[in-house]
């Protein structure tokens, strides 16, 4: 089963998104996620009704109320897995029909109604000031791999300048403006490592608006044992 998804998200990348794996990003699968659903939009109502219905009553009552209302979907989910059963009573109120009818009429293939849904891992840093140094310690190892010569041979292709995407980046950027004569080595390394922060907190910001996403904290010593017992679970389920 997980094998089949990941040959179908694989292709997406070729041939939809037209990106190698390795350039994939957070927006791609995003996008990747509608192309696979044809299912109603969140209904923020609906969802915020639901919420409240799970903290009051828990996850065991809520799987109940999905297995009387849709006993396929409901075989097929995990009784800790709140934010699927969240998701196929959401759809089945915004539309009376059970979500595991809908992925049927909408799949071109009958057996990949019972492909599993996407489960979304953010690893997050809760320790600031270790992020802050890991980012520091990262950028002093560019620059002393080379990260100036690259762009100083970079400059002298015709073709490339500034304005050029790969130029904008943390990093490339910064040290560009250093060749310009625009600051000095060590300005460099200051402006390059607050880019970089800069940059970690807007994914991070980006990240926890997803309220369909899984964050761990990147510190745990079990994140990775964690995400192997959730992935057991739902291959069960």
């Amino acid at each position: 089963m997980y094998k089949k998804e990941v040959e179908r998200f694989y292709l997406w990348c070729l041939l939809e998104a037209k990106k190698p794996l390795s350039s994939i990003t957070a927006v791609d699968c995003q996008q990747y996620r509608k192309f696979l659903s044809a299912l109603p939009a969140s209904d923020p109502a609906i969802r915020t009704a639901l919420q409240t219905d799970l903290t009051l009553r828990g996850n065991a009552a809520l799987h109940a109320d999905l297995a009387r209302v849709d006993q396929a979907a409901a075989l097929r989910i995990h009784a800790n897995d709140s934010q699927r059963i969240l998701r196929a009573l959401e759809v089945f109120q915004c539309t009376g029909m059970p979500i595991s009818d809908l992925q049927i009429k909408n799949s071109s293939d009958a057996s990949d109604a019972h492909a599993p849904e996407l489960l979304r891992i953010a690893l997050f840093p809760s320790d600031r000031a270790r992020l802050h140094s890991k980012i520091a310690m990262r950028f002093d190892a560019m620059l002393s791999e080379g990260l100036v010569n690259e762009v100083a041979a970079l400059r002298t292709r015709s073709a490339l300048s500034a304005d050029h995407p790969s130029m904008r980046s943390v990093g490339y950027r910064q040290a560009w403006e250093h060749l310009n004569g625009d600051y000095d080595l060590a300005a460099l390394r200051e402006k390059g490592i607050a880019a970089t922060r800069q940059l970690a907190k807007r994914q991070m910001t980006w990240l926890r608006s997803d309220p369909g996403l899984w964050c761990l904290d990147a510190e745990q010593t079990d994140a990775y044992s964690m995400i192997a017992a959730r992935l057991s679970d739902r291959a069960a389920s």
